[in-house]
Parts: structure tokens; C-alpha cells; sequence
């Protein structure tokens, strides 16, 4: 029998601003504008898939968020 794939557990608000090294707050902010990676509502919990948060830093054609 064959182990099931696991799945890549999704990141915190905390875990994306680490790796963006940007303030907890950027990001908040960033949400309330509609700018930045894309997230869910998980309960009262926003949480981010790492691919999106990666597809989004690679979309940014300029190098400057």
C-alpha cells in the first residue's frame, strides 16, 4: 500500500510576513487594499497557501511591492 502524498500545511499571517521580512502589519494593511498575496478565511484565522503566496511575489514584474 502507498502512502498518501501530504499535503503542504498552509502559512499564518506571522509565517508570510517572515518570509517577505515584512512587518505583521504591511501585510494586514496590504489585505485591507486588495494588494498582496491571496488568503482565506479559515473561522476567524486568515491563512495562505505558499504557492500563492509565491505566484504572487514571482507576478510582481517590477521587484518592488
Amino acid at each position: 500500500m502507498s502512502k498518501p502524498e501530504l499535503i503542504a500545511p498552509l502559512w499564518t499571517v506571522r509565517d508570510v510576513a517572515e518570509y517577505l521580512r515584512i512587518p505583521v502589519a504591511t501585510l494586514y494593511s496590504w489585505r485591507t487594499t486588495g494588494y498582496g498575496p491571496r488568503a482565506r478565511r479559515i473561522g476567524k484565522h486568515l491563512r495562505y497557501r505558499p504557492d500563492d503566496v509565491m505566484a504572487w511575489l514571482d507576478q510582481l514584474t517590477d521587484g518592488v511591492a
